[in-house]
């Protein structure tokens, strides 16, 4: 028995010891001038020297910020080191949508997250510095931030995941602060309807990312996640599509 004690306290020792690291990080924001945080979640053994890393990009949902995934799921170090990839826990300001806004130009997280952020871990760490090495997905804001940018910058991103993803928010005109993103809806429907996860899809190429995204059959973006799926089914746009409760 003592024999299996020391065991496990020795154990124990070992996995702490070779624990991922999650550093926050100040980014700076030249078309929002203005300084942002950010998480970065590197795997365990991990060297600026050798072989490059994969990155995934983490988008949070609304009302949250770059700490979500870090501070209420801090099981996503253990992905980092079983697949040896960083992780990027990127920030959203809690409402942006990872939109340019349209009708306000000091929003303007597309840019920051597809270009200034992903140049800035480029620099950074010892990343591959192509489209193959990185992925994006998120969680419902953030599953629809994951693939609107995905879409718009398959130069970037060669991969692509939505969790419960707001992929057609014009069913909720008043939610969400979207009317601050993208104007009321009555007054600008034309912003609504174009930047929507399914207003993009014209732009899948030959280089479209590998997409996954599933969501709950009970939740409120079901419908437009369905939709989503069948839209791109009929364009012959590959993708993995799961429904569960």
């Amino acid at each position: 028995m003592k024999q299996i004690i020391s065991f496990v306290f020795f154990l124990s020792i070992v996995l702490h010891l070779s624990a991922a690291k999650t550093d926050t990080l100040t980014v700076y924001s030249a078309s929002m001038k203005k300084n942002i945080k950010t998480c970065v979640v590197t795997p365990n053994g991990y060297s600026k020297e050798g072989k490059p890393y994969p990155v995934l990009y983490l988008l949070h949902g609304h009302g949250e910020n770059y700490s979500y995934y870090v501070k209420d799921y801090p099981g996503i170090s253990e992905y980092a080191d079983q697949y040896n990839i960083i992780i990027v826990c990127a920030d959203g300001n809690v409402s942006s949508w990872y939109l340019d806004s349209p009708v306000d130009p000091a929003w303007r997280y597309e840019t920051h997250v597809a270009k200034e952020l992903v140049n800035f871990i480029d620099k950074s760490f010892n990343t591959i510095k192509k489209r193959e090495g990185r992925a994006i997905t998120g969680l419902s804001m953030g599953g629809y931030g994951s693939l609107y940018l995905a879409l718009r910058h398959q130069d970037v991103f060669g991969a692509a995941g939505s969790m419960s993803g707001g992929v057609d928010f014009r069913p909720f005109p008043g939610n969400w602060n979207l009317p601050e993103r993208l104007g009321e809806m009555s007054k600008y429907p034309e912003n609504w309807k174009k930047n929507t996860v399914l207003s993009q899809l014209y732009l899948a190429g030959k280089d479209v990312p590998a997409i996954i995204f599933d969501c709950g059959v009970s939740d409120f973006f079901i419908n437009g996640n369905r939709e989503l799926h069948q839209r791109m089914l009929y364009l012959n746009i590959r993708h993995d599509y799961i429904e569960r409760p």
